[in-house]
Formats: structure tokens, sequence, C-alpha cells
């Protein structure tokens, strides 16, 4: 078991499915990444560099593609859902309130190009 799988397995499972989901949407959109860290975070790792990570904090759920300019390619869907919030490499979010898989897939992808150069 690698490290984004020992840390879904430590969620309370109302997180761990929102964590979860977020995670096959991106191992869909990249397949060749693996489990790693980035920035001593658990994460997807593709071809060496850190592309994404989801964790639960106290208040929300954050996701960090490890990029500035891949959440500003996504700002303006991320708004548009309830309960949610920016921040520079930072989209937080409610597990009530998901985000939708269309944005996620965009977010991967806008990250996966940056890594691929």
């Amino acid at each position: 078991m690698g490290t984004v799988d020992d840390y879904l397995s430590g969620l309370a499972e109302a997180d761990r499915g929102a964590i979860a989901h977020i995670y096959a949407i991106a191992r869909d959109e990249v397949p060749e990444a693996e489990q790693g860290l980035g920035y001593g975070m658990p994460a997807l790792v593709y071809r060496g560099k850190p592309l994404l990570s989801v964790k639960r904090t106290q208040k929300h759920i954050g996701i960090y593609p490890f990029s500035p300019a891949a959440v500003t390619a996504v700002a303006d869907a991320v708004t548009e859902v309830a309960n949610t919030g920016l921040d520079k490499g930072t989209i937080r979010f409610q597990p009530t309130d998901p985000l939708p898989d269309d944005l996620i897939r965009a977010l991967v992808t806008s990250r996966k190009q940056q890594i691929e150069g």
C-alpha cells in the first residue's frame, strides 16, 4: 500500500469517499501516476513531480496541485460551486458540496501539461 492509500485508510468515511473520488479521477486522467509524496503530503506523482494531493484539514478538504497556474486555470469554475475557496495553490471545499468531476479533470490535465513542459 502506498502513501495515498495509507492516508485514505485513516480518514472518516465521508471524507474518505470525497477524497478517494478525486484521486480516482486523477488516476483515470493520468494512469502513469504513482503514489508518493509532494512537499511531505501524500500525493500522486507523475514523471517524478507531484501531480496532486488531497487532504482533510480541520475546516475543509484541500486540493493541492502544486501549481498556482493549475488553480488559476479552473478558478472561475470553482467559484461557481457552493462552499468553496481558493488560495494561490489550493482549492478548498466541503464534502457536502463536492467539486464537479469535469473541474477535477481540468485541474489534473492542466497540472499534467505543466509537468510535461
